[in-house]
């Protein structure tokens, strides 16, 4: 049988694969059906019960009448403007609409003759169907249009498509819901190589019973060493749209650790028309395995703060200034300004923004300008044109080995560029300045995270109208410079993906996770406050580089190769004799850390000041271990100046 159908869908599909069939044929196949139908009702249903004699003649005039009708229907309907290998519930729904116009006319235009008068009455009654026909005619003619549609589509997708290309890629799709079903569907309507062999899902309900003969079993009976070696099972597709990051992470973990290779379908808001591409499969990312949850807050109180009101974004075309930016525009600033000293970045940045679909509309609300934080009279002039009434400092040196050569510069621009804002952003009335700051200004071992908590230490002693609100997070995903981006580079090149130290570790957040809560910083601070939050359990480097290397399918090796200068082995978000304070947002805490005088403070900038106009190394950092006495190097040419305290 299978065979035979196997021919019949070749002769009908080998010589239309690429288009459908003329609409003409379509046209004379409900044509057919509907005459079927009606010689089935009349000389199988309704003759045998019959009592007058049965006169041909009479069963042809209500035939044409009926078939009239109906003809007209299905032109004013389009019924054969189809694809019936690709049949869906709306092309059903348009049989029964055409089909029940039909009858419904029908019936109407005989009720009306019958009782318009005698002459009406009898051709009525002559060339009209019984009412009783005419409503079986209706049944089966909508039944065999629809089952003949399926039948060709069935044949298409069973017996043709799916035999067209080799599929070797034997496949689980872990899910079993609407997503795990529209994905095999997607799967068995693609020349993809994918063949499924079984659902896995956690709903006990559904273990058991199968889809199109694919069965669905439990987690436990299928992902395992036996069953995948038994089938040779190489892919596992995630199909389910939401769960919790815990349990995501554990079956990503339990696949990966049976050597499969593992795609994830894409958010429900890429979806079109409720279907998906196979194209639109990706694999999973290294940010999947990290199990941790990220923080949703709630934005009301964000919308409060931006709506309608002129903000400024330094940094703006970095990893975490351009995020906050792409935040920002969805709650309808008065006027975005961004600025950034690296052209080229902001000159992309600016093409994404005015092309996207949430700001491409809001071209009058952005400006864009070319410029240095340290630059006082540069930045005056944006302050005195564009009015900013709340700012989000992000521009920062933030690579902590590269800076560790260049106190310099890092000590300008991460500190005396925060000063130079800060300081404008009081004379100019500001409501409030956010800057965002690092772990890595918590008992500082390099000069990065030493100029940031400088930087900490200066907005925090200011005493204005403006609030000075700080946030204070991890490493974020992805960022420019990251580890994450480095190892892909590694990985590209065939290896090695090279280790500072295998005992290191890390915080992790996602670039819009960072950004989300600097936003909230700013509806939630009131001044001075350092915001910080509960990052989930630090990540091993080293156990981050071995997952990349197993989502990457390549034999790379993985090398030690010694702490940098500057880099500490473990992160810390909190001095171990700060306290904290309680928020709305369980997640999210305020840091009790030591505040300074504001004279003390100035003093103190003023020498650093000093020291940065000598030129020396030595000097300027020697400064810095002044003003934070837990600054103490780590790996680093200046760990001499702490061998004299």
């Amino acid at each position: 049988m299978k065979k035979l159908f196997q021919r019949i869908s070749n002769f009908i599909f080998g010589e239309y694969s690429s288009k459908t069939l003329p609409r003409f044929w379509i046209l004379s196949l409900d044509i057919f059906l509907t005459t079927f139908s009606y010689v089935v009702i009349e000389f199988v249903v309704y003759f045998p019960f019959k009592t007058s004699i049965f006169v041909f003649g009479d069963a042809l005039k209500e035939y044409i009448v009926l078939i009239v009708f109906y003809i007209i229907s299905f032109l004013i309907f389009k019924t054969y403007k189809v694809m019936m290998r690709f049949t869906e519930f709306n092309d059903i729904k348009t049989i029964s609409i055409a089909t029940f116009t039909a009858t419904a006319a029908i019936t109407i235009a005989k009720f009306l003759m019958i009782n318009m008068g005698d002459s009406t009455k009898i051709f009525a009654n002559s060339f009209f169907p019984p009412y009783s026909i005419i409503f079986y005619h209706f049944a089966l003619t909508f039944a065999a249009m629809t089952l003949t549609r399926l039948f060709i589509r069935g044949l298409y997708i069973d017996f043709y498509k799916y035999k067209q290309v080799e599929r070797n890629n034997k496949t689980i799709i872990y899910g079993a819901g609407d997503a795990g079903i529209i994905t095999m569907r997607a799967i068995i309507q693609d020349n993809s190589d994918y063949k499924i062999v079984a659902f896995v899902d956690d709903n006990k309900q559904k273990q058991g019973i199968t889809i199109s003969n694919i069965p669905i079993n439990s987690c436990e009976q299928i992902l395992n060493k036996k069953f995948i070696e038994k089938h040779k099972i190489q892919t596992m597709i995630y199909a389910i749209p939401s769960t919790t990051t815990e349990r995501k992470r554990e079956i990503f973990e339990l696949a990966l650790s049976l050597g499969l290779k593992i795609k994830s379908i894409p958010p429900l808001s890429s979806w079109i028309d409720n279907t998906i591409n196979i194209d639109q499969l990706k694999d999973i990312k290294i940010e999947d395995l990290l199990g941790r949850k990220e923080i949703s807050l709630d934005d009301s109180n964000v919308k409060n703060e931006i709506r309608g009101k002129r903000v400024m974004v330094t940094g703006a075309a970095g990893s975490i200034g351009s995020e906050i930016c792409r935040q920002i525009m969805h709650y309808d600033p008065e006027l975005l300004i961004m600025i950034d000293q690296a052209e080229s970045p902001l000159y992309d940045f600016q093409f994404e923004l005015l092309n996207s679909s949430y700001a491409k509309d809001k071209k009058d609300n952005m400006v864009f300008e070319v410029a240095n934080v340290k630059d006082h009279q540069r930045m005056r002039e944006i302050f005195n044109q564009f009015k900013p009434q709340a700012i989000y400092h992000a521009a920062a040196y933030k690579h902590v080995p590269f800076m560790e050569q260049y106190p310099y510069e890092s000590v300008y621009v991460n500190v005396f560029g925060t000063k130079n804002i800060a300081d404008l952003a009081i004379e100019n009335n500001v409501e409030k300045f956010v800057m965002i700051s690092t772990d890595k200004a918590v008992r500082p071992t390099n000069v990065m995270g030493a100029t940031k908590r400088i930087a900490e230490i200066y907005t925090q002693s200011r005493q204005s109208k403006t609030k000075f609100i700080t946030t204070r997070f991890g490493n974020v995903l992805g960022s420019n410079g990251s580890v994450i981006p480095l190892f892909k580079k590694q990985l590209a090149n065939g290896g090695p993906l090279t280790v500072t130290d295998f005992r290191i570790t890390r915080y992790f957040m996602t670039i819009p996770e960072a950004c989300n809560l600097v936003l909230q910083a700013s509806s939630l601070g009131t001044n001075d406050e350092i915001f910080i939050f509960d990052m989930g359990k630090p990540v091993r480097i080293y156990d981050l580089a071995q997952r990349m290397i197993e989502l990457s399918d390549k034999d790379a090796q993985i090398v030690e190769i010694g702490l940098r200068p500057g880099e500490k082995l473990i992160e810390e978000l909190l001095n171990t004799s700060d306290n904290t304070k309680k928020t709305p947002y369980e997640k999210i805490m305020i840091a009790d850390v030591k505040a300074f005088e504001k004279t003390y403070v100035d003093a103190a900038i003023e020498e650093l000041h000093s020291a940065l106009e000598s030129g020396d190394d030595m000097k300027i950092v020697a400064q810095m271990k002044k003003i934070i006495p837990d600054y103490v190097s780590n790996n680093s040419v200046f760990c001499k100046l702490d061998e004299k305290n």
